[in-house]
């Protein structure tokens, strides 16, 4: 019993004394939270692979790859960027006119550089940033603009259908077309607009209007209607012209310069009138001087009463816009 007490009495006087020892500080490690936390991110960075190496792997940019190595451009998206490119798949090159990639490689520093620097913007903008009616300058220096309805996301005009694919350097997001910079979207235009044919060439072409071919050139408007334009053509049909009354035709055609040449002018309007620019009750002057009167009820477009039945019919230098009769103007 003695001896119980005796170690009880031991074990409170260490304790005593430890809690009474004085506290020897142990000297602190400098610790660096920031390298600590960038190592993993730049790791986890390298393994996401760069912008290049993305779109190598995914199999769906082998177009857009083999642009972006002939454009000398590889490097650039393997640097340290950060940069947003809107990618465009295999299907989006596809889509372009036939012949036109394999024009655009045949001089990667022209118009194949300007047109893959359109898509690239200097920093790392995910889908979150984006705002309806936003523009951002590319690196091609000119600005492309977004649009958002119903959650979805257009690059002007094109579609991203995968968005905020991260890599090292950047992120990607997948567009449905190639789009294009101001300066290449015109001289496309101009192109295809070539491509199309004049009013003239169209009317000749189509074959249902052979009298107002044979009236056109007996009045010597060809040369004109081949012009630059831009015109607005409303052209009656063959059947247009039979249906008025026997002997008109023939006897216009044996006064070309006269009457003939008032009715194929009051056809015509100066500058591209399209189907939608039109509203009822409009009036338009005619290249003949008189103006002609514009009818829309229940979506029937008239002009003059002749019906519109076919609209919207592009040349390179305007617009047809085929009518059912032949409209008259109007006699002193």
């Amino acid at each position: 019993m003695k001896q119980m007490r005796l170690w009880t009495g031991l074990l409170v006087a260490a304790f005593t004394m430890t809690a009474c020892a004085p506290v020897v500080p142990v000297p602190a490690q400098p610790v660096e939270p920031a390298a600590a936390e960038e190592a993993p991110a730049e790791e986890a960075a390298a393994e996401l692979g760069t912008i290049v190496d993305i779109a190598v792997g995914a199999g769906d940019f082998s177009t857009l790859v083999a642009a972006v190595t002939a454009a000398g451009l590889a490097e650039t998206l393997q640097g340290e960027g950060p940069f947003t490119v809107f990618a465009p798949t295999d299907a989006a090159f596809a889509a372009l006119p036939e012949g036109t990639v394999e024009a655009l490689l045949e001089d990667p520093e022209g118009a194949l550089t300007d047109i893959l620097l359109y898509h690239v913007v200097a920093g790392k903008v995910m889908s979150g940033d984006l705002s309806d009616g936003m523009t951002a300058e590319t690196v091609q220096g000119s600005s492309i603009t977004v649009g958002i309805a119903d959650g979805v996301v257009t690059i002007d005009g094109a579609t991203v259908v995968v968005a905020d694919i991260e890599a090292s350097n950047g992120v990607i997001h997948v567009i449905d077309a190639v789009i294009l910079p101001p300066a290449e979207e015109e001289a496309a235009a101009e192109e295809a607009a070539t491509e199309l044919g004049t009013i003239v060439d169209i009317a000749v072409g189509a074959g249902d209007f052979n009298t107002l071919v044979a009236a056109v050139t007996a009045a010597g408007l060809v040369e004109t209607l081949q012009g630059e334009g831009p015109f607005t053509v409303f052209a009656p049909t063959d059947a247009a012209f039979a249906a008025l009354p026997e002997g008109t035709v023939e006897a216009l055609l044996e006064d070309p310069a006269g009457a003939l040449t008032d009715i194929l002018l009051y056809h015509v309007v100066a500058g591209k009138v399209m189907s939608g620019d039109l509203s009822d009750g409009m009036t338009a002057e005619t290249v003949q001087g008189s103006p002609i009167t514009v009818g829309i009820v229940d979506g029937v477009v008239t002009i003059d009463g002749a019906t519109v039945v076919a609209a919207d019919i592009e040349a390179s230098n305007g617009v047809i816009h085929v009518i059912d009769a032949v409209i008259l103007p109007p006699t002193e």
